[in-house]
């Protein structure tokens, strides 16, 4: 993708006329000579949301690579690291994970975890930005946000399969009387890694420390042609048959399963939250990779 740095007038002109800081006009040569409009265009907007899926190159840049969304705000960098909470930590920031300074083009990042990073920094048009990182030849996109403009829901629907790893386990809570009897009536417990799934009929209530995981297999997560507010769930039992169901989200820390099959509803609650902050469990395995749900064609069967 071609792009323009950002010490180039016009292209940065334009960005500044997008945002909250239209009245700034400034000139080529002061933006040559400082590093004053780098920072205005990093705060320009609100939250910069990482389009993973246009990364281009082989390295990584590791608190990118695990960020939904990072925010500039006066020299402390913050990071929606989780779709849990997404919208209401850090009144939709996230949380502080680093701080930054501005130079000409590029931008000094001294994250709590992944140390410092000198990223060079390109506008590509009023509302995205490039962040390289010339040694591992590297480039992340960024599209700019007002917080009373981005939807956070959609966010957490096209980033379901990560929503659904970031609790430890899912604990079953509720099952519909109707519905025709079937073997996951027994299923209590629900444990999703990025490459497969365990499960378990442990009694509810059980600690997570004692689950004993009965069966394994892999999953996938599908999009819905025409349907943005709803994903279905296959788990691939290694031994036995495979089971589909309906996933609807009720809240973050609550999903519903509905299973066609039988028109049972289930509903799971999370236990174990994983928080991606800036020390202890997930931090340096947590990453998001380039990936698209395969669409499904189906009428949704659930009925409110």
């Amino acid at each position: 993708m071609k792009s323009l740095k950002l010490f180039f007038g016009p292209v940065l002109a334009a960005m500044l006329l997008a945002s909250c800081y239209a009245e700034v006009i400034i000139e080529d040569e002061f933006i040559e000579e400082s590093a004053f409009n780098t920072a205005r265009v990093l705060q320009a907007y609100d939250l910069w949301y990482v389009d993973i899926n246009e990364t281009e190159g082989n390295g990584e840049v590791p608190f990118l690579q695990r960020a939904f969304t990072v925010s500039f705000n006066s020299g402390t960098l913050y990071a929606n690291n989780n779709i849990v909470g997404i919208g209401k930590t850090g009144n939709g920031l996230g949380i502080d994970v680093g701080y930054y300074d501005t130079l000409r083009g590029t931008i000094e990042i001294d994250h709590d975890v992944d140390g410092k990073w000198l990223l060079e920094v390109y506008a590509i048009n009023g509302a995205t930005i490039e962040l390289r990182d010339t040694r591992s030849n590297t480039s992340y996109f960024l599209k700019g946000y007002q917080r009373n403009n981005f939807d956070y829901d959609q966010v957490f629907y096209d980033n379901i399969n990560y929503f659904i790893q970031e609790y430890d386990a899912w604990e079953k809570i509720y099952t519909s009387e109707t519905g025709v009897l079937n073997d996951f009536d027994d299923e209590n417990f629900l444990q999703f890694h990025p490459s497969f799934f365990r499960s378990s009929v442990d009694v509810p209530g059980t600690a997570l420390n004692e689950l004993q995981w009965d069966f394994e297999g892999n999953y996938q997560v599908y999009d819905v042609a025409n349907d943005d507010s709803l994903k279905t769930l296959t788990l691939d039992y290694d031994f036995f048959d495979n089971e589909y169901f309906e996933l609807y989200v009720i809240n973050d820390n609550t999903i519903e399963l509905f299973h066609p099959d039988s028109e049972t509803v289930y509903e799971f609650k999370g236990r174990g939250y994983q928080q991606y902050l800036k020390s202890g469990k997930g931090t340096v395995d947590k990453k998001r990779t380039k990936s698209a749900n395969p669409i499904m064609k189906i009428e949704r069967r659930r009925k409110k």
